[in-house]
């Protein structure tokens, strides 16, 4: 399990990073993804958005496909 409150934007990408490449590696489950990125986004929403966009350094050290998956999870929150 890791941690769902960060400190910075940076830790918060590390974070969504880890979580999302662990399960296109196979190594967690898609729900359990899911739950990880939802409790990461709950906890840390003013690292992740500012003015209804993800922050510029989520965008460079996340990534295009990373975020659309994050945003696919935000809308069922």
């Amino acid at each position: 399990m890791i941690k769902t409150f960060y400190k910075n934007q940076t830790e918060v990408a590390e974070a969504i990073n880890f979580v999302i490449d662990s399960y296109w590696a196979d190594k967690i489950v898609e729900e359990e993804m899911i739950q990880t990125i939802k409790d990461i986004i709950r906890n840390n929403d003013s690292l992740l958005h500012k003015n209804g966009d993800y922050t510029t350094i989520i965008k460079q050290r996340s990534g295009k496909r990373r975020l659309e998956i994050v945003s696919r999870i935000k809308e069922d929150l």
